[in-house]
């Protein structure tokens, strides 16, 4: 007597349980990726984003360790080796003598730093230290994102001063400078450099 084999499938209830459970499943896999691609670029944003201000710091330590005590002919007459001012003109807001590197990729000049109005500090550069009727410094936005930024300078009496020279005649250096920068996001940065003079 031959035993009837009975082959038996999946009954269409269990294959719509299964196409079910698998597509929750790729959809828990979906939304999991895309919070570690969203993850991965705002990690990557914030990176670059600190990189540019790190950038940016390491370029105004050296060209505050590089200040001179040089006063400049300019159009108007002699401007003091360093000018800090307290309020924001169209003009820079820090603008000193800066002697060459030492590793000479560059030469003595006069340099400026502002924050314009679209948020960016900018890196004037004039062609040398003595500055022609007519010479206009190259522009270079050195940090963008900035909401502000704001200079004091260390004077003798270690008194922290909005604007430098505190009389016309001084033809002195700050002992230091501080730095705030406060960026779009609302990270505020506080650096004090000392100048070697």
């Amino acid at each position: 007597m031959k035993h009837a084999r009975t082959t038996r499938g999946f009954t269409l209830i269990e294959v719509l349980a299964a196409l079910l459970i698998l597509s929750l499943l790729a959809l828990m896999s979906y939304r999991g990726l895309g919070a570690v691609l969203d993850a991965r670029e705002h990690v990557r944003l914030e990176t670059d984003k600190w990189r540019r201000v790190a950038v940016f710091f390491t370029r105004f330590e050296r060209d505050v360790q590089l200040a001179a005590p040089r006063p400049v002919r300019t159009a108007g007459g002699i401007a003091p080796p360093w000018r800090g001012q307290a309020t924001v003109t169209p003009d820079t807001q820090l603008e000193f003598s800066r002697f060459a590197s030492s590793e000479g990729v560059d030469s003595a000049r006069r340099i400026g730093y502002r924050l314009n109005d679209k948020q960016e500090i900018e890196l004037w550069l004039w062609p040398g230290l003595d500055i022609a009727p007519d010479a206009r410094p190259a522009r270079y936005t050195v940090l963008s994102g900035v909401a502000k930024f704001e200079l004091q300078y260390l004077n003798p009496s270690l008194v922290w001063a909005d604007a430098w020279p505190a009389s016309p005649a001084d033809v002195s250096l700050p002992l230091a400078v501080r730095l705030r920068v406060v960026l779009a996001s609302n990270e505020e940065i506080v650096r004090v450099f000392a100048l070697k003079s």
